[in-house]
This record gives structure tokens, sequence and C-alpha cells, in this order.
């Protein structure tokens, strides 16, 4: 085999190869929006499941919400969460992942004189707050602000009962290689075979 030839084709496999191993590595995620639309309980009320959508919701303190009643307008159907009325002061309502999750954010409506933010958390410690959302009559969505993947999002008011929140997205990141990189790590490493046999022949 030529040298030029050589190098050239030994370039190549590396190039497969790396590529393969970066799209291997890149996590796939899976969007979710969980409207609450399907929890329906007596008078309107009813407290979030446990385990809802694949969440933890046992520390979140919240209850589904179906009813009319302003200013606690839904972005979509008619359920929404609120917090439990306990005291009046200021609420904080966890809501923990159970795998690594890159939190999207959600919609928000409740009384004009509060705010609602994000605490985002991973591993016990905190990594980045969303900015304060003033609240209205009107849905309003709130980002998260944050790209990373976390494990827990605190949902922090001024006041309990103040806010609904509607339609929460985020995207659970899981690394599992897709079928097409599987397949371009193989054929590098085939071709990487091909190679060094033709190279021991000369």
């Amino acid at each position: 085999m030529h040298p030029f030839t050589g190098n050239f084709v030994r370039n190549a496999v590396r190039n497969v190869v790396a590529g393969a191993v970066i799209a291997l590595a890149a996590p796939l995620a899976s969007a979710t929006v969980l409207g609450f639309d399907d929890i329906v309980g007596p008078d309107g009320f009813a407290a979030v499941p446990g385990n809802y959508g694949g969440l933890d919701w046992s520390d979140a303190g919240l209850s589904v919400f179906t009813g009319e009643q302003a200013p606690f307008s839904a972005h979509s159907g008619q359920g929404r969460v609120t917090t439990d009325w306990i005291d009046g002061g200021p609420a904080a309502s966890t809501i923990r992942f159970l795998a690594p999750t890159v939190f999207g954010g959600a919609w928000f409506a409740g009384y004009g004189d509060s705010s609602v933010r994000f605490d985002l958390y991973l591993a016990g410690q905190l990594v980045a707050s969303s900015a304060a959302l003033p609240l209205s009559e009107t849905p309003v969505f709130l980002a998260a602000g944050w790209n990373g993947a976390i494990d827990t999002v605190v949902v922090a008011s001024g006041a309990q009962a103040s806010y609904v929140m509607d339609d929460l997205s985020f995207e659970s990141v899981v690394e599992v290689p897709e079928p097409g990189s599987l397949a371009l790590v193989l054929a590098g490493m085939g071709l990487a075979g091909a190679v060094r046999r033709r190279r021991s022949k000369h």
C-alpha cells in the first residue's frame, strides 16, 4: 500500500470512530409535559400521587385544583397544582426526579401580590435559581434558566396557596446509544480491523 493511501485510510478510520464515540456519549432526551388533567378528586381537589409522572412528589405538599376560580387560571385543560394552606407564610414545594433531568419550567397564574421562582439542585447542592416571576391571572411560563441536569426542583413562593402551576415540562436524560450510533461504531471497528489485516500482509 502506498504510504499516502495508508495515512488517508488510517485518518478516515480515526474520524469515523471518533464521531461514533461522540454520538454514543451524547445523551438522548425524552420530553415530558405534565398537565395534571388526569387527576380528579372530590370537590375539585386531589392530592398529587407520590409517583405521578415518574417523579417523587412525596415532599411537595401540592394538590391538584380543577375548579374555576380567579385568579387561578389554567394554562391548558382544567388541572393545575397549588400549595396546601398551612399558615399563609412562604411556601417551598420539593419535587424530586428519579434520574438526571433537564428541567424546562412551568406555567403559573395567581395573586398579583406574590411571585414564584425555581431553585434547582443536583446531589443536594443548589446549582441555579430561576428569575422571580410576578403572578397575575394570565398564565405565564417561568423557564428554569438552567440547561444542566438536576435531580430536584423547589418551587418557592412568597405565600402559600398564592399560585397555580400547570404544564410542568422536563427532559429525562437517558444515556442509551441510538442504533445508528452503535452501527457507526461497529463499522468503524470493522474498517480498522480490515486496515490492520491488510497492513500485516505487506
